[in-house]
């Protein structure tokens, strides 16, 4: 894991199932005493019922949960006093589901009282996030728009954290910030 202090922002960027999520997950477990996972999807079919359901099953019942699609900076501030470590897990996520449900408007307001939060945290907070910039342009304005987005979400996020790390076919490279790096081992078939 990478090393750092108790109140480290960390942002963890990759693509899709790059070992993001799961490198952000043993992160704040190696760190946190009582850690708090925000999850910021919302359950949509039976496909994502089952994704949810490993991922809560994977995390065991040592993890606290607070579902929040979109008043992120609440899930934040409103972690119990013994949390000493949060996962964000995702940003992208909530980024769109502040898009389509909220419309580009309020995704400013939004971002400010995100970055606002981040910037007041307690405890060591890892937030989650997809690197969008590596990927085809979106054929459709809406896939653009959102795109443009979340690599700006990205750019703040990054400039505000102790540390930014890329997640490349399960294997962290650290961008920004000093500190050793674990890489965990590889996934069983059922890990996935």
């Amino acid at each position: 894991m990478v090393e750092g202090g108790p109140r480290d922002l960390i942002l963890v960027l990759g693509g899709a199932r790059s070992g993001k999520s799961r490198w952000a997950q043993g992160h704040v477990e190696s760190c946190s005493r009582a850690p708090l996972y925000i999850a910021t999807a919302e359950v949509s079919d039976d496909e994502m019922a089952e994704r949810i359901r490993l991922h809560q099953e994977a995390r065991g019942a040592r993890w606290r949960l607070i579902e929040e699609p979109l008043e992120l900076e609440r899930a934040i501030r409103s972690a119990p006093p013994e949390v000493d470590g949060i996962l964000i897990d995702c940003l992208t996520v909530w980024l769109s589901n502040v898009l389509l449900k909220k419309g580009e408007d309020a995704v400013p307001a939004y971002e400010a009282r995100l970055m606002q939060a981040l910037e007041e945290r307690s405890c060591l907070v890892a937030a989650v996030a997809n690197e969008v910039g590596m990927s085809v342009v979106p054929a459709h304005p809406l896939g653009r728009l959102f795109r443009d987005l979340a690599g700006w979400l990205n750019q703040r996020v990054a400039a505000a954290a102790d540390r930014v790390v890329l997640t490349v076919a399960g294997l962290p490279l650290v961008l920004k910030g000093a500190g050793k790096v674990a890489v965990p081992p590889p996934f069983g078939l059922g890990d996935r």
